[in-house]
């Protein structure tokens, strides 16, 4: 199969879009941002300085009422012009993705796929999220009138695991009801929504400041979302930062839309299909590294389904091709960091000290021309029980259940 080539072996000094232009930071907090499949550096970026976020947030305010006065079809036509920008730059989109987060091709043109549904979806709900109701006679001699209006700036906090998937679950849909947004990307993968945003710049007819994008972090975004004309924020990862978020958005007073980490479960039954049931679950449990809150985690097997099952499982999970994922072959690409490759190596440890057993080892997987890649194998326990940490928090295992 074909190894496609990367749109750009380093994309410079990240800027930030603010008021409808790139600007160059005056922040001398400088971070890097690594290829996770080859552990090169790729591009640079800094950490929004409070000037840089006061002129984010007043962009956005003011293209609150610019936004507002624009006719409902216009507003259609240019998120329609949006989903179009996508589909003509869908290919580079997906190899960017792949080069800066490490998911396989194949992974990639999936989410960008989803990202375009989710702007078709967004200018479906327009009308919907703009036009009211209105009730005559609710109580004698009483009418009832319901406006929508949109309720101002929000920040959009994309992490690290699914950067363009998440831009696409807030961003569309907040441009369709009104509000300007401030899109603060992981620090893990930011080359992703500077290249959204370079396609969403050629939209004609979005006004300044209705979208901008900053980087920073933590302490850039509680300064966003402290601010008094931010009136929210949306925010998908980890769930410990999303109880954070959301309590400060709690004590501020503001909304949140905050989605944490998953913990899902998949239950075998004895004479299912072992072979279509493996092929799925190749997909579930190692899609994107297991970097997802959709990802399978846990394998409950009721009566003889576990023997059925365990070695072919095992075999195929054994068998599948870990590298760069813009090589087509590739089946299982690398963390999007060395901290949270360690952070599953440190997790497998525990659960084999909890008393697991395993029952295949990824860790120590030798890649090649990966060799400084974040790059973990597939890696299955075994003998887990309910009340173990892996089986609450973690990954992959089978367990056994009495049926």
């Amino acid at each position: 199969m074909a190894v496609l080539p990367e749109v750009q072996q380093h994309y410079g000094k990240l800027q930030f879009f603010i008021n409808g232009k790139w600007i160059e930071s005056e922040s001398d907090q400088i971070y890097e941002d690594v290829n996770p499949a080859t552990g090169q550096v790729i591009a640079e970026f800094p950490s929004a300085t409070d000037s840089e976020i006061e002129q984010a947030v007043q962009a956005a305010q003011a293209a609150l009422g610019q936004w507002r006065k624009v006719p409902l079809r216009d507003k259609a036509r240019y998120l329609f012009d949006l989903r179009g920008k996508f589909e003509e730059h869908y290919d580079r989109l997906c190899r960017v993705l792949v080069q800066d987060h490490g998911r396989t091709i194949g992974e990639a043109r999936g989410t960008l796929r989803r990202c375009i549904e989710n702007i078709e979806s967004a200018c479906s709900a327009l009308l919907l999220l703009t036009k009211g109701e209105y009730v005559t006679e609710l109580a004698g001699g009483l009418d009832q009138a319901l406006y929508w209006e949109p309720r101002g700036v929000f920040l959009i906090i994309t992490p690290n695991n699914i950067p363009m998937h998440a831009w696409s679950s807030y961003v569309p849909y907040a441009i369709a009801s009104g509000c300007p947004v401030i899109v603060s990307p992981s620090k893990n993968d930011p080359i992703c929504l500077d290249a959204i945003f370079r396609v969403t710049e050629e939209v004609e007819g979005f006004p300044p400041g209705l979208v901008n994008l900053i980087y920073g972090g933590r302490n850039v975004n509680q300064k966003i979302l402290s601010h008094p004309l931010v009136k929210g924020v949306g925010f998908i990862g980890s769930t410990a930062v999303g109880k954070e978020l959301f309590a400060l958005a709690g004590k501020l007073g503001k909304e949140a839309s905050i989605n944490g980490n998953g913990k899902n479960h998949v239950v075998i039954m004895p004479g299912c299909n072992v072979e279509a049931v493996v092929d799925g679950l190749l997909r579930g449990c190692y899609g994107m590294a297991g970097q997802r809150c959709l990802g399978t985690d846990n394998l409950l097997f009721a009566g003889k389904a576990y023997d059925e099952f365990k070695e072919p499982f095992i075999q195929a999970s054994a068998s599948m091709k870990l590298g760069y994922g813009l090589d087509e072959a590739t089946q299982l690409g690398p963390l999007v960091s060395e901290r949270g490759r360690q952070k599953v190596i440190d997790f497998i440890e525990a659960g084999l000290n909890e008393g697991a057993r395993l029952a295949h080892e990824g860790r120590g997987v030798k890649v090649e021309g990966g060799e400084k890649g974040f790059f973990l194998g597939p890696t299955i326990l075994d003998d887990v029980h309910p009340d173990m940490h892996v089986a609450r928090e973690g990954k992959k295992h089978l367990a056994r259940l009495p049926i």
